[in-house]
């Protein structure tokens, strides 16, 4: 799966789950200032994505990982690191 396969499918689940304009996401959109997603739904993104991708996230590992993503490419790469693992 490439980067642009993930993005579509990350963007497709924004505008899902939380009603986000597809309008306004591009690869450097910031989940918190501009998308307005909180901290909530974080979690929620979290299981939204394990869903998509089929892979589960272990939140004790991936704790520091989990809190440095800030922007859909930050999601992006994530994804792909956990695919190529």
């Amino acid at each position: 799966m490439n980067n642009q396969e993930i993005f579509e499918r990350i963007k497709q689940i924004l505008v899902e789950e939380f009603e986000v304009d597809t309008e306004q996401i591009t690869q450097d959109s910031n989940l918190y200032s501009e998308l307005e997603l909180d901290s909530l739904d974080s979690v929620d993104l979290i299981v939204a994505l394990e869903n998509e991708f089929g892979f589960k996230i272990d939140r004790t590992k991936d704790e520091e990982d989990l809190r440095e993503l800030r922007t859909v490419t930050d999601v992006s790469n994530f994804i792909q690191s956990k695919i190529n693992n």
